[in-house]
């Protein structure tokens, strides 16, 4: 039976070739988006999976709260709270500490190669699943100054030769190779090229008070191993005791600890600092949003399938007809339609998988990030998800024809097929067509409005110049002897340091207080010499530049900030000339109780990203021992030849490290990559769904047609012009665009209004052309579907439609 349902199945595909052709390639292009979705998240749910234990390792993360405010959740936590856990609680199998700013110079002998990679404790290997070539895991973090490579680090170090025992050099001191292990896999959300033992940390951070200190959370990751059937719920109120205990000695940071499950960290909550700046992470939340676009996107395709199959309707009377008299019952008929769709969805599943692979480099490159969270390569779990992905979507398009042609009369198909009402529930017909074309409409406009925000905010003023400012990241090294050589170059204008870039979702900061004030308020900073505000052209509002030229940081004591310090630590009651010479206390991680004098106000400009507000932000004067970023004003007609001439001079002064360097406004628009990739998904989605919605469209104009065509005829003999045939047969087709666009347009503009743009606080309101693009380029398509069969129809002969009436 099933061989007869495949056998009739295919002679009728190869019998309406283009009926076939229009049916796998609509189902193949939306298919496609569901292949890559599929991929895409199995490759997200891979990750951490080879750890033996993955199901009994869980992170430790931090709830802070400052002065009451809620500051965020964090991936990390404090290295005394590691230590607390293995002192007091139980039920504790094995704990961790890992400590994430280890980077450093490996010199073995003339060879010298950055190495990057974390401290750790013994007991890692006792949790993680990282196998080892060399060295014993038990003992090999167990001493200060011991150190473990993965495979590749080995191989840059010591070439092919055995690096166990030997010794690598970082800065003056000697590290002793107490292991090889194997690379860390791509699906980790820990990436290393080295270990150094914990206890080194320890040793070169003896002299440091804060280096256990509780609130000292922004580096570290505590990571446990429990036992089978752990009692969660007695682990949670050990860490809630522990945090009651050490936050009562706390004036302003509150902590509370909480469990995050291993499979959680990729594929969870969003947490600051998950590990590290560049971990791998997707909130659930876009995941279920890029779903249900796809999800949309094949349902639509699904409808047009439904609609072309009916709307060929008239061809397959008298089969089902026959079928029916020789015996077959409803179920069979159903069966046969069902594996009809199965059939036209495994061969669009052949014709999607190529398309797969030509959208594939697109969508790992749409973003940065995403090069380092997903490969989307074919494994053998893929393959049978979109085996079985593929037969669900045959049977949902081929539901509906199966339904219908079950239905249908022996008698009424064999003696007139023109009694049969191949669709009596006409508001079915004409909710797919809406449904279709307000999914369309909807994908459309949100990519027209979410574009237009989009270049808003790369070009939105941040209250500071930005163009043709070269930022070259010293990786460690002293500016000084660049910047002199910089300085010599015609192309470059101005210089200055800086530690940080702003305006790209970087922060650095500390809590600062007046006299006036009570409490405390959060700062955000950055540390600038004297050229760097008039090289960004940054507007004071009182007073001036730095004067003093500090070299230790404990010896600058001038500030500048901007018009939000004043208003939150009521300064100067808000004036920036009363504000000049007025003495403010600073405290952060590295320093504590600094007195320090406001020189300068700024006019007030985004330091964070433009969802954020406008927040305090202070100055404070570069000094040798900060991290160091050099900002190149550039003026130059040739600004590729002006960056090798730049990029030879870093190598002159630094030949190990690769050069790194980027212009602001490109790293301006790298901050707002997820904004890029979301609008060019829904962009793709709009494309997709409109070729959709066309098809589907076209096949109900088919259907239409076809039914009425006696009708026109009739109409045509009595004296109707084709204009008024073309009116009569678009004219319901036309109310539905104008229903589905009553429903999108002011449906998008609210979702954008209310929902996406409340996060952006300065953004710039929706546009009604924004809006009317869509339906314009909708309705263009639509009269050209609709116009090609309606005017087919008006002109067709009467006398050859009904000659046999």
């Amino acid at each position: 039976m099933i061989g007869s349902y495949i056998k009739t199945s295919g002679r009728n595909l190869m019998r309406n070739k283009l009926f076939s052709f229009i049916n796998i390639v609509g189902l193949a292009v939306s298919m496609s988006v569901g292949l890559l979705l599929i991929a895409f998240v199995l490759d997200l749910y891979s990750y951490d999976k080879f750890h033996e234990n993955g199901d009994r390792i869980y992170r430790i993360t931090n709830a802070v709260a400052s002065n009451g405010v809620q500051n965020g959740k964090f991936g990390t936590t404090s290295i005394k709270t590691g230590k607390l856990i293995r002192e007091k609680m139980t039920g504790v199998e094995e704990v961790a500490i890992l400590r994430s700013d280890f980077s450093q110079d490996a010199k073995v002998g003339d060879n010298v190669v950055p190495i990057k990679g974390f401290w750790a404790e013994p007991s890692l290997f006792r949790i993680f699943t990282f196998p080892m070539l060399e060295g014993n895991p038990a003992t090999a973090l167990n001493d200060p100054y011991s150190i473990v490579l993965t495979e590749t680090a080995a191989k840059k170090l010591f070439g092919n030769g055995s690096a166990l025992g030997k010794a690598i050099k970082f800065d003056t001191l000697d590290y002793q190779v107490t292991g090889v292990m194997k690379d860390v896999p791509f699906f980790s959300h820990i990436h290393f090229e080295a270990l150094v033992s914990f206890a080194t940390a320890e040793k070169i951070n003896k002299n440091d008070q804060r280096f256990e200190a509780w609130e000292n959370m922004y580096s570290n990751y505590v990571y446990l191993l429990l036992p089978e059937n752990a009692d969660k719920v007695s682990i949670q109120s050990q860490l809630d005791a522990i945090a009651r205990e050490e936050n009562r000695a706390e004036e302003r940071t509150k902590i509370q600890l909480e469990l995050l499950p291993l499979d959680e960290i990729v594929v969870g909550e969003e947490l600051r600092r998950p590990m590290g700046p560049t971990g791998p992470h997707m909130p659930p939340v876009v995941v279920w949003i890029l779903g249900g676009l796809a999800f949309v996107v094949i349902l639509c395709a699904c409808f047009n399938y439904s609609n072309l199959s009916m709307a060929r309707a008239m061809r397959r009377f008298k089969e089902v007809g026959l079928r029916k008299a020789i015996g077959a019952g409803k179920s069979q008929i159903r069966y046969q339609f069902l594996a009809e769709a199965i059939i036209i969805s495994l061969a669009a599943l052949l014709l999607s998988y190529a398309i797969f692979l030509l959208l594939r480099p697109q969508l790992i490159n749409i973003a940065p990030e995403m090069q380092h969270m997903v490969k989307l390569e074919l494994t053998p779990s893929m393959v049978v998800a979109f085996i079985v992905f593929s037969i669900a979507v045959g049977m949902v398009a081929g539901f509906m024809p199966a339904l219908f042609f079950s239905k249908v009369s022996a008698i009424n198909a064999l003696r007139n097929v023109s009694s049969v009402k191949v669709f009596q529930h006409v508001m079915v017909k004409r909710t797919l067509v809406v449904i279709q074309y307000t999914v369309t409409l909807i994908f459309i406009t949100a990519t027209a409005v979410g574009y237009v925000q989009y270049k808003n905010i790369l070009a939105f003023d941040l209250g500071f110049k930005t163009e043709n400012i070269l930022n070259i990241n010293m990786q460690g090294n002293n500016p000084d002897v660049l910047l002199k050589e910089l300085g010599e170059m015609p192309e470059v204008t101005a210089l200055s340091r800086s530690l940080i870039i702003t305006s790209i979702g970087n922060a650095w900061g500390g809590y600062m207080k007046s006299e006036d004030s009570r409490d405390s308020v959060l700062v955000l900073t950055n540390h600038v010499d004297e050229n760097y505000l008039p090289l960004h052209e940054h507007k004071l509002a009182a007073g001036g530049n730095f004067k003093a030229r500090p070299t230790t940081a404990n010896a600058a004591t001038e500030v500048i900030v901007n018009e939000q310090v004043l208003k939150r630590l009521n300064i100067g009651a808000g004036d920036p000339e009363k504000a000049i010479g007025e003495e403010i206390t600073f405290n952060s991680f590295q320093v504590h109780g600094r007195k320090m004098t406001i020189v300068g106000v700024m006019k007030d400009f985004h330091y964070g990203r433009v969802e954020n507000l406008i927040e305090p932000v202070a100055f404070m004067f570069w000094t040798p021992g900060d991290r160091a970023v050099i900002n190149a004003k550039i003026q130059s007609t040739d600004m590729v030849g002006t960056l090798a001439k730049i990029e030879s001079v870093w190598k002159k002064t630094d030949r190990i490290h690769p050069f790194q360097a980027e212009f602001y406004d490109k790293a301006i628009e790298a901050a707002y990559s997820e904004f890029s990739a979301m609008v060019k998904i829904i962009g793709f989605l709009s494309f997709l769904a409109i070729s959709i919605a066309s098809m589907g469209l076209f096949g109900m104009v088919v259907f239409t047609t076809e039914t009425r065509l006696k009708e026109i005829s009739i109409r045509k003999i009595m004296g109707a012009t084709s204009g008024s045939l073309v009116f009569l047969l678009s004219r319901d087709f036309l109310l539905l665009l104008a229903t589905a666009a009553l429903i999108a347009l002011p449906a998008t503009y609210v979702f954008f209004e209310k929902v996406v743009l409340t996060n952006f606080p300065y953004h710039t309101p929706v546009q009604i052309a924004e809006l009317f693009v869509g339906l314009l380029v909708v309705l263009l398509i639509a009269f050209i579907m609709i116009g090609s069969q309606t005017i087919k129809a008006a002109r067709s002969n009467p006398a050859e439609v009904l000659k046999s009436e």
